[in-house]
């Protein structure tokens, strides 16, 4: 650390050099937080989560009771020990809940004051978040598996959906109307993902084993259709030639420079392209267990050199080294299957929920002298614990 400070202040080191160092450092310490618990609210399995990209504060969670909730994930007590409250909750008392169970959740991307949902009641719904009922409601004829919202789009307010239907549908929010489908898939879609480097590219996989990237702008076929074998015909493979993996494909996520897309699917593998070219890049992650007939959530870390994969399997959180495909660590603590994970990338922290209805919190751990620093700190002249000065309130008045 004293190495890295002084090449930076000599000048001769990369600003984010440290920065991407230390980020490193805090994931590959991951531990499961015992002093921070999420209040527990639904009354079932926990399907999806979403952490607002804004201000990196609240967390959005979706059920398989049909129950959606928003959390607050910042900490106001100035304790170690505190709980994630929910700050409030579409439950079964709404009349605008869902009827089943809420298959996606995600924030608008550029604020808090919208998000949008997805469910097996057949209907994608856009929700004010402060009034906390439907700005709109789409409504399909199949379950819905799956929708997503670009991060980066300027252009364009489309969001792709993904249902029993293997055609994949785009739903403008500025018209409240579905404006366009791409056709290709001969099964229902599980997952659908925008690019974060290019807004018109698309990417969607499906129960077809297969996996196509789009350019929405395009009314003819998908951009490619990936393939595991990189056209390499074998008898062996010849049947499962142009497919992605030799089951259903589950889940789909972009790297955060949008160079690469990750695969998984029920054949236990999950696969890194080459998202241009929709080349297999061959890093053999080993056996990721994957029972899921529904869409996977699993995620990747930013700022990390180098980056680290976060996949649900079983019970626990497989940690893997992006490019080489080595098992960091297993994040164990829930009791049930996980089935969705969520990367804060402000603090280095992981999110995960499951089917034991539990959302845990996966924190760095400190290094020894920071605990020393921060228990010295937090003590007062009396000995007892008190609020860093950093968090205190100091406005001051003409008055006094």
């Amino acid at each position: 650390m004293l190495g890295f400070l002084s090449a930076r202040q000599s000048g001769l080191d990369d600003p984010l050099r440290l920065r991407r160092a230390e980020s490193t450092r805090r994931v590959l310490s991951l531990t499961l937080n015992p002093d921070r618990d999420v209040d527990r609210i639904h009354g079932n399995g926990i399907n999806t989560i979403d952490i607002d990209a804004a201000e990196g504060r609240y967390m959005l969670s979706g059920g398989a009771d049909g129950v959606i909730v928003i959390y607050d994930l910042e900490n106001f007590s100035g304790k170690p020990q505190y709980t994630c409250k929910a700050v409030c909750t579409v439950g079964r008392s709404s009349r605008y809940v869902h009827k089943f169970s809420v298959e996606t959740v995600q924030w608008y991307p550029y604020d808090t004051g919208m998000f949008v949902s997805s469910s097996f009641d057949k209907t994608m719904k856009v929700w004010e978040t402060e009034t906390l009922k439907p700005a709109e409601v789409f409504e399909f004829e199949d379950n819905v598996y799956t929708h997503h919202l670009s991060p980066i789009a300027r252009k364009h307010s489309l969001i792709a959906v993904g249902t029993k239907n293997p055609k994949i549908q785009l739903c403008d929010l500025k018209s409240g109307s579905r404006i366009h489908v791409l056709q290709g898939h001969r099964a229902e879609v599980l997952s659908v993902r925008w690019s974060p480097r290019y807004e018109h590219i698309l990417a969607s996989a499906s129960a077809d084993s297969k996996v196509k990237v789009w350019d929405v702008r395009r009314a003819s076929g998908s951009l490619i259709t990936l393939d595991q074998h990189n056209g390499e015909k074998s008898k062996a493979s010849s049947e499962a030639v142009n497919t992605a993996h030799n089951g259903r494909v589950n889940g789909l996520c972009f790297t955060s420079d949008g160079l690469y897309l990750l695969t998984t699917g029920t054949d236990d593998r999950m696969r890194l392209w080459n998202s241009a070219t929709g080349e297999n890049t061959l890093v053999n992650y080993g056996k990721v267990c994957n029972e899921s007939r529904k869409r996977l959530q699993f995620t990747v870390s930013r700022g990390c050199s180098p980056e680290f994969v976060f996949v649900p399997c079983g019970s626990s959180v497989a940690v893997y080294a992006l490019h080489t495909g080595e098992l960091v660590t297993m994040l164990r603590g829930h009791y049930n299957n996980v089935d969705c994970c969520e990367f804060h990338p402000d603090y280095q922290e992981l999110y995960s929920g499951g089917k034991d209805c539990n959302i845990l919190a996966w924190v760095p751990v400190l290094r020894t002298a920071d605990v020393e620093e921060e228990s010295n700190e937090n003590k007062g002249a009396d000995g007892l614990t008190a609020v860093n000065p950093a968090f205190q309130d100091t406005w001051s008045s003409d008055e006094d």
